[in-house]
């Protein structure tokens, strides 16, 4: 399937787009409000909440904009690099769990990114009031995986 077609069905598919669609895809994450479907043997993810999806999409750009120098990027910088964004997603949710609950093992996968936002939220009182330097001490200490060396 050509690149832009698919990215054209994707869209016209899902309206509402799975802000951690990666980490979910890698099984680093699972959520409630997630339905995975497939186009041309590519899997995607959508979320089936408006509430939800706005949140998840609220403390994702927290996350980007506390991680910038964690992750040495510019805000205007566009697309992230796949490392970098799984940075933010898997290490930026399981600092989010470690300030909730600090006994949480820290590499074990989020079983509900919905849940566990809402969560927060009723914690700290607002997103916005996360503790973003102990959440960037997880988004920098996170590491995906890494290719074997070739002989």
């Amino acid at each position: 399937m050509d690149q832009d077609a698919f990215r054209q069905t994707y869209r016209d598919v899902n309206e509402r787009s799975c802000a951690f669609e990666k980490s979910v895809l890698t099984n680093q994450c699972g959520c409630s409000q997630a339905a995975r479907f497939c186009i041309a043997e590519r899997e995607g993810v959508r979320c089936g909440s408006a509430e939800g999806h706005r949140q998840c999409r609220e403390v994702l750009a927290l996350l980007r904009d506390a991680a910038r120098f964690a992750l040495r990027s510019n805000p205007t910088e566009g697309t992230l690099a796949h490392g970098k964004a799984m940075k933010i997603q898997v290490g930026g949710l399981r600092g989010i769990r470690a300030a909730i609950d600090a006994k949480a093992p820290p590499v074990s996968p989020i079983t509900d990114v919905d849940s566990l936002l809402n969560t927060a939220r009723e914690r700290f009182g607002a997103l916005d009031r996360l503790p973003f330097s102990e959440i960037m001490q997880h988004v920098a200490a996170y590491r995906g995986k890494t290719r074997a060396k070739r002989r």
